[in-house]
């Protein structure tokens, strides 16, 4: 296994994206980058077709500082344009391709983006909230489909394909690694999704986490079956791939049925996987040829429990990592983990870390508390949430980033994530804001209140479970709930457990109390969707054909 050489970008290098591109490019045009299921694309020809877009772009008036939603499948046309817009310095707004209804207002409205590109499959969901969106005034798509009325009325519609265009003249001086590069939407926990902003130079040492975790090189081909529209994704695979001038396998969706093929078809070295992911692949049958691929390292997140299991059995080596959107990489892990609850030890060359009570006062060691952050680097850690300085100020107080997770540090400097304190949930590799599942039951006409909270699900991460009180005088089945959500709620959003019950329990100010329930989970009475065999794909086509 070689490891590449990460001095190649040394500390004053600028980590503009435009510019790590260009080394990069520098080496070698032709080299095969990208593997999908049309065929492979070179570095020279994704940046040659990135180019001519970012001049079309340009020449709509799109400028530096602007943003710009993107709500695409993975497809090549996807890096194609996160390349255009970072080398003119629009800033990227990626839109989670599952989100609908309320949700996805919030987050074309609070972007203040006035262009969207999207793909042809996701108008009808733009059509549904078209009288609420007043800012968005063109619309870029990704491949010839009917635009439903209500949504083209009063605005500009152009194909993509128009805007490849052949450059004229120089391009405008590209951003610098402290100008923003994104604006990445997670989900908020007292409030709606939050826009994080991120830098050049942060989403650079996110992806240049990745290239030493996972020590890739260019004899290594990536392949993972995650959302470009994700920091994993994007950076971690992606992004990472480029810098150690290794290759990218780009499949999507996951399917564990087909996964091994895809990995030998791509002849693939390297995998993240999301633990639910994981743990779909570790639960199927087991085969004589298990072990027999090319794959020889998995990064896992979070680590499966049975991980010694996993690596025996499909013949690699497994790590882990602890990273979010706002904090970046601040932990590195490595090849056989003593324990899988591991998540890695500082990276003391780039942050500092302490744990702290509710006070902001260190916890000792062995004591778990909340995980908070500061750079060592300028640039490197969020820098803050998209129009709402007040979230910013909350998360950085004390001069601190607080990650608002909850970790232990034993002493020997290993960093064990223990559980989450903010109130979200993470459902395959999503984070779910509980505010926003309650909002949408309580928008139904028989609720009277309810509370949404995580139980453990396979794979290290959660199921959403909702309890819910019925108004006075109303009956509530639950599986009409769910064909109520299912067309409300990114499918990854909708509740698989469902209790009724005649109240909450709640502090003597009245909130919510949720941790009795979360405690419990689900018991006898809790109704299981996946149980009741309801399908959301059908609900959903059903709701549109109604």
């Amino acid at each position: 296994m070689v490891k590449p050489a990460l001095t190649d970008y040394p500390g004053d290098t600028d980590l503009a994206f435009g510019a790590v591109l260009d080394r990069r490019l520098a080496r070698g045009r032709d080299k095969v980058f990208l593997l999908t299921p049309e065929g492979e694309f070179s570095l020279g020809a994704l940046d040659d077709r990135a180019t001519r877009l970012a001049h079309g772009l340009a020449g709509l008036g799109l400028a530096r500082g602007d943003t710009l939603l993107v709500m695409l499948p993975n497809a090549v046309a996807a890096i194609e344009i996160w390349w255009a817009l970072a080398r003119l310095g629009v800033i990227q707004v990626p839109v989670n391709t599952a989100y609908r209804g309320s949700i996805l207002r919030h987050v074309i409205r609070d972007s203040g983006a006035a262009t969207m590109i999207v793909a042809g499959e996701y108008l009808d969901r733009l059509a549904d909230i078209a009288g609420e969106l007043d800012g968005l005034a063109r619309l870029v798509l990704a491949e010839a489909a009917p635009v439903p009325p209500s949504l083209a009325a009063g605005r500009e519609i152009l194909d993509l394909a128009a805007l490849y265009r052949e450059p004229r003249g120089a391009l405008p001086p590209g951003p610098s690694e402290r100008d923003l590069m994104a604006v990445m939407y997670t989900s908020g926990t007292t409030g709606p999704s939050k826009g994080v902003m991120v830098t050049h130079a942060h989403a650079y040492h996110y992806a240049l986490a990745g290239v030493d975790l996972m020590a890739l090189g260019p004899e290594d081909v990536y392949y993972a079956p995650l959302p470009l529209f994700h920091i994993a994704g994007q950076w971690n695979v992606t992004y990472a791939s480029l810098i150690a001038g290794a290759r990218v396998g780009l499949p999507f969706p996951f399917r564990p049925e087909r996964f091994w093929a895809e990995v030998a078809g791509y002849g693939a070295t390297t995998t993240f996987l999301l633990g639910a992911m994981a743990s779909l692949l570790h639960r199927q049958p087991p085969s004589p040829n298990d072990a027999r691929t090319p794959l020889a390292k998995a990064l896992i997140v979070p680590q499966l429990p049975e991980a010694a299991a996993f690596e025996r059995r499909f013949g690699l080596r497994a790590t882990t990592t602890y990273g979010s959107t706002e904090a970046n990489v601040p932990v590195k892990a490595h090849f056989d983990l003593a324990d899988p609850r591991i998540c890695g030890r500082a990276r003391d060359e780039l942050y500092e870390l302490r744990i702290v009570d509710e006070r902001d006062e260190e916890v000792p060691v062995g004591k778990a508390g909340e995980l908070t952050i500061r750079a060592k680097r300028p640039w490197i850690l969020m820098a803050g949430y998209w129009n709402h300085p007040e979230w910013t100020a909350q998360a950085w107080r004390n001069l601190w980033l607080h990650t608002g997770d909850s970790m232990m540090r034993d002493a020997a400097g290993n960093y064990y994530f223990v559980d989450r304190l903010k109130d979200a949930i993470r459902r395959k590799g999503e984070n779910i804001s509980s505010m926003e599942v309650e909002n949408e039951i309580l928008a139904h006409a028989a609720v009277l209140e309810c509370a949404v909270f995580p139980v453990p699900a396979e794979g290290g991460e959660d199921e959403v479970m909702a309890v819910v009180v019925p108004k006075p005088g109303e009956r509530i089945d639950p599986a009409a709930l769910v064909a109520f959500l299912a067309p409300r709620l990114p499918h990854f959003m909708v509740p698989r457990y469902i209790e009724l019950a005649d109240g909450l329990p709640k502090t003597p100010t009245g909130k919510i109390q949720k941790y009795p329930l979360r405690e419990r989970g689900p018991g006898p009475e809790t109704w299981d969707r996946e149980r009741a065999g309801i399908s959301l794909k059908s609900l959903v086509k059903k709701e549109r054909t109604a």
